[in-house]
């Protein structure tokens, strides 16, 4: 069992409007977790937008040597570590949300 202080369980169950912590606290994880896939999602929407493919399209075609520009690049390197980045994250909270 953890333990928290009356201010933080205080402040939890007024900013989520309930008055038991457990719901409270759920409530406010859900919603951490709601956020945080919607600013995902939208990072991958970005890139895809950018490359006009898929992170897994992408990624082979860096393989292949077939994408336009240098994939050696600084830009390309960061887009790829970013992108690759948002799509493990989104996977992750997707799968806490099941």
């Amino acid at each position: 069992m953890i333990a928290i202080s009356p201010k933080l369980g205080g402040l939890l169950t007024r900013a989520t409007q309930t008055p038991d912590l457990e719901t409270a606290l759920w409530k406010v994880l859900s919603e951490y977790t709601d956020m945080k896939i919607a600013t995902l999602t939208t990072t991958i929407t970005q890139f895809e937008q950018k490359w006009d493919v898929s992170f897994s399209e992408f990624t082979q075609l860096c393989r292949e040597g077939t994408l336009d520009g240098d994939i050696y690049s600084w830009d390309v390197e960061q887009d790829f570590w970013a992108w690759e980045q948002a799509t493990t994250l989104l996977e992750h909270y997707e799968a806490l949300k099941v």
